[in-house]
């Protein structure tokens, strides 16, 4: 078939690699978001996706909004016959969902329908699942409710952070979206409705969902963390200023600190939380370097009683 495959972020790339790579599909152009600021100088920089479209010598397309009409005349004239599709970051109207005659094939990663929505990795993290994993499903107006063309199945590790777990589903859904366009193909799939229970959303983590909360149980502190890692970033206040938390490990033989309270010695920082403590392990002053937590603590000179949070 004849594609036009649309996403942004690094995490996308695996998947546009593998249709390159099939002898069944030809990737006609890629859609992506516009150039964005990054950096320090704040200078435009192009997506995951844009660079390894261009290193592939393939037509690049960043429409502001999909629904610019100049835009959907270029599709029109590329012609495809399916559009897949991985976090692109945009939502497309009804007028760009029937260009191509097989629609828009989204590759989620979430078992639908479950954790629809734009952060399905860290809130499957967040609230302790065991299991995910990603799904294909042709695109409707509606929020991740079309019907589903093919699911896989992963683990969540105990100490998986929304970055690993989305790494891996990255290079396995990979696969799934390549052999969903053989199925679309040679007419083999056929897409089937979601069911109706079992809905849960999963809408962006902001910077204020990943404050930690001391006061709440080490296991759901724990969980908060690996759910915000690598972004937004958990953080919390040390003596006023932000503090981000890079990893930490439950330490449930260490009890006796308050919610917040610190206890650093020569090679360890445990806090207090609700139930029993957890040890820092990395952390991430502001202005400064990811550092061991220990180091860190003996850099400030952490003083008996001292708290993190508010």
């Amino acid at each position: 078939m004849r594609l036009v495959f649309a996403g942004t972020p690094e995490v996308a790339v695996p998947a546009l690699d593998a249709l390159l790579a099939s002898d069944r599909h030809e990737v006609a152009a890629v859609v992506t978001r516009p150039d964005a600021p990054a950096g320090r100088g704040r200078r435009l920089v192009a997506s995951p996706v844009a660079e390894r479209a261009r290193e592939a010598g393939i037509e690049i397309l960043r429409p502001e909004r999909p629904r610019d009409p100049a835009f959907q005349d270029r599709l029109r004239a590329i012609a495809p016959d399916c559009c897949p599709v991985v976090a692109y970051g945009a939502l497309l109207p009804k007028s760009a969902l029937e260009i191509p005659r097989h629609g828009w094939v989204n590759l989620h990663f979430s078992l639908l329908p479950a954790w629809r929505g734009a952060a399905p990795v860290q809130h499957a993290v967040l609230a302790g699942d065991d299991m995910t994993g990603a799904s294909t499903f042709l695109i409707e107006e509606g929020l991740d409710s079309g019907p589903v063309y093919g699911v896989l199945t992963e683990e969540i590790r105990p100490d998986d952070t929304s970055g690993d777990l989305l790494t891996r589903l990255a290079l396995a859904g990979a696969g799934l979206l390549a052999a969903t366009m053989d199925g679309i193909e040679d007419g083999s799939l056929r897409p089937a409705p979601q069911p109706a229970d079992g809905v849960t959303l999963a809408p962006k983590l902001t910077v204020e969902d990943a404050a930690v909360d001391w006061s709440v149980p080490a296991l759901a502190v724990h969980r908060r963390v690996r759910a915000c890692t690598p972004a937004p970033g958990a953080w919390t206040l040390f003596r006023g200023e932000r503090l981000k938390i890079r990893a930490l490990t439950p330490a449930p033989d260490r009890e006796g600190l308050a919610p917040g309270e610190l206890a650093a010695a020569k090679q360890t920082v445990h806090v207090g939380t609700g139930s029993h403590a957890v040890a820092l392990e990395w952390v991430q002053p502001q202005g400064r370097k990811p550092m061991r937590a220990a180091d860190w603590a003996r850099g400030v000179r952490v003083a008996a009683g001292e708290r993190l949070g508010v």
